[in-house]
């Protein structure tokens, strides 16, 4: 069944469409299912058993036991032989089956060509030309006259036509306002939330500026402080050190006057002890012995010069501070309020 061509020699597509689906039997648009001929050509299944039935007299149903039977096709003649199944026996045409589905969807789906008046479906040659207003639904004359709507009230379809149309009209407008205001809303709302992410991004820069000059200053305090305590370290240090320096040349000046008394004390002549050089009588002398034991009396530190706690820094309270620190309320309400203010003024 050749459809692109017949629709092509047609100007309206779905016009030629529905010739190309009439069933040459019954000339009613194919009703499913469809079997398709060995020829090609197309018919219902009900169509090709009914001329089937007339064909073969003798042949019952598809439990017969005649072996089948012949028909001729009705639109080429060509004669087609069946086997026991009979019509059952031949494949079903499911394109033609989708093609007709999908042409009685659009069909119900098209709206009616402008200028085309619609006609009652209880009388087919009668136009819609009144309106129920019993029922709400628009009819015929003769429905009024001698139809359903016989006893319900009518009126004009062009004034009830037109009354509708106006309160469309009047709905489509309020709909257009609201729908116009609630785009402001919406602007407006993007435009605050905008504003509310600058104004987020300000906040958090001023923050962290904030605190990124509270820890230069902290840095700058702890390295002041640190600069204190070692110098206090140098200053103490220096000083042990010059102590050390001095105990160091007193050692150093006794243990040599203790050798020497010791080379004098290992003389075992009495004679030569006494007749020697006059060591051991310098070393008996007072002021040799005062020198020596001088040692005693030199500089000391004091019982806890070492410690460093005097620089010790409590910094509890602004630990505290620090854990109290948060955005001022008072601020945040005034900002608040003005916005109130400002929006009722709005």
């Amino acid at each position: 069944m050749d459809f692109q061509a017949g629709i092509l020699q047609d100007g309206n597509p779905m016009e030629s469409l529905e010739k190309q689906l009439i069933c040459p039997i019954c000339l009613e648009m194919f009703s499913k299912p469809v079997v398709i001929l060995p020829c090609q050509h197309n018919l219902c299944r009900k169509c090709a058993n009914d001329v089937f039935q007339a064909a073969n007299p003798c042949w019952q149903s598809r439990g017969s036991l005649i072996s089948g039977g012949r028909f001729r096709c009705p639109s080429c003649r060509h004669e087609v032989l069946l086997d026991r199944h009979g019509v059952y026996g031949l494949q079903r045409n499911l394109l033609v089956e989708n093609i007709i589905d999908i042409y009685k969807q659009e069909c119900s789906s098209r709206p009616l060509k402008k200028g085309e008046h619609p006609k009652c479906k209880e009388h087919e040659d009668e136009r819609i030309n009144i309106y129920c207003v019993t029922c709400e639904v628009p009819t015929c004359s003769m429905c009024k006259v001698f139809g359903a709507h016989k006893d319900c009230e009518v009126a004009p379809l062009e004034t009830i036509f037109q009354g509708q149309k106006t309160e469309l009209n009047n709905c489509i407008s309020m709909l257009v306002a609201g729908n116009d205001r609630i785009q402001t809303i919406i602007s407006q709302l993007e435009d605050s939330c905008h504003s509310t992410e600058e104004n987020s991004e300000a906040a958090k820069r001023e923050l962290c500026a904030r605190f990124a000059a509270l820890a230069a200053l902290l840095e700058e305090k702890k390295a002041e402080l640190l600069q204190r305590i070692s110098q206090e370290q140098a200053d103490k240090t220096a000083f042990i050190q010059s102590l050390i320096c001095q105990y160091k040349e007193q050692l150093e000046k006794s243990s040599r006057l203790v050798e020497t008394a010791i080379q004098a004390a290992e003389e075992t002549g009495g004679a030569a002890f006494l007749m020697g050089t006059g060591t051991h009588k310098s070393l008996l002398s007072l002021p040799r012995i005062v020198e020596a034991s001088k040692g005693g009396r030199l500089d000391k530190i004091e019982q806890g010069y070492e410690s460093m706690d005097a620089f010790s820094v409590s910094l509890d309270h602004l630990t505290e501070a620090i854990h109290a620190l948060d955005f001022d309320p008072a601020e945040e309400d005034e900002e608040y309020f003005d916005g109130e203010e400002e929006e009722a003024e709005d």
